[in-house]
């Protein structure tokens, strides 16, 4: 039996040594207890994955509110044009006497065609070199444009004849700009003179000529003389013109110049008067052609001595009354002796 037992015995010992050494690798090849917290933390590093995911949402809502429609304002603020002004600060005329006025300056539109505010909000206006975009998001290049050129003409020490009379003398006149001469003849009316073509004005050859221009109005023929050349040194011609309608009050000529070639002619005492058929005070004769004032007689008893001598155009220096000497009083003016 007991050879049998001990047979029986150590099958029974050899299985639970196997059990025990499957059950030690078993736990051997598991994790401690403090290890096992750690692995149960694991999804922690998710929240450090968050950050890229919110500038990723960020993005696409600026995106989203960079591809919103356009909400503000379309229509342009527009200034009214301002008057155009010559280089001595007066207003500009065109050849029909009409102002003229620079173009208006409107707001500047972005890239986009919508337009543009600054900090204010306030509207940002074209410059001379900055005209924006149009509507449609286009450059508004600017243009280059030549100033137009300028005739200066030059009257030194002038006469104006008409009919061969000297109507006027000592034109002095320096004209930056020569556009039109204007000539004011009792009877004719107001020659306007161009060395340019305009509406209704004829063409007379060879009337700038050197330091004269010489024009025909009605069989009238008017010359105007410079100690300076008038313009170039070969002749050119003039295209004149006549306005009958306007009068002034004056019966003598009248010369000016200006942009214009209907009343008003835009020069001093050019303005039409209503009283141009009114009699109009001639201007005073020169000194030297005055004529002498006869002196009243003196009473009887007295004379008066001669002055000293004057140069023509000099007042002589009125002399009084005296009396006569006595030694002279009772002798004839003339006697002659008895023969």
């Amino acid at each position: 039996m007991v050879v049998q037992q001990s047979g029986l015995i150590r099958p029974f010992i050899r299985g639970i040594c196997f059990s025990l050494i499957v059950a030690g690798v078993v736990r051997a090849q598991e994790p401690a207890a403090s290890d096992k917290a750690p692995a149960d933390q694991a999804p922690a590093p998710a929240p450090a994955q968050s950050a890229p995911v919110a500038a990723k949402d960020s993005d696409k809502a600026k995106e989203k509110k960079g591809s919103a429609p356009y909400s503000g304002p379309n229509t342009v603020v527009e200034l009214a044009p301002t008057p155009m002004l010559d280089a001595e600060g007066k207003q500009r005329l065109d050849p029909d006497g009409k102002p003229m006025f620079n173009p208006p300056v409107k707001q500047i539109r972005d890239k986009k065609g919508h337009p543009v505010f600054d900090g204010d909000g306030k509207p940002v206006f074209q410059t001379a070199t900055d005209l924006g975009y149009d509507e449609n998001g286009k450059k508004i290049r600017v243009k280059k444009e030549k100033p137009p050129k300028a005739t200066p003409v030059s009257i030194a020490s002038g006469t104006l004849t008409v009919d061969g009379w000297t109507g006027k003398a000592r034109l002095n006149y320096d004209i930056a700009d020569f556009k039109y001469m204007y000539v004011y003849v009792p009877g004719i009316g107001v020659t306007i003179v161009s060395q340019s073509a305009f509406p209704g004005a004829k063409e007379q050859a060879g009337a700038f000529n050197d330091k004269t221009l010489h024009v025909t109005v009605e069989g009238h023929p008017i010359e105007l003389t410079s100690d300076k050349r008038l313009l170039g040194k070969k002749p050119e011609s003039a295209w004149v013109a006549v306005d009958r309608g306007f009068l002034l009050p004056s019966k003598f000529p009248v010369f000016g110049y200006g942009p214009v070639t209907k009343a008003p002619y835009v020069w001093p005492g050019s303005k039409q008067s209503v009283e141009a058929g009114a009699e109009a005070e001639a201007p005073p004769l020169p000194v030297d052609v005055r004529p002498a004032v006869q002196l009243a007689p003196c009473p009887a008893g007295t004379m008066r001595k001669p002055g000293p001598p004057v140069l023509p155009g000099q007042t002589a220096a009125e002399q009084p009354c005296v009396p006569i000497p006595a030694a002279t009083a009772g002798t004839p003016a003339s006697s002659s002796p008895a023969k």
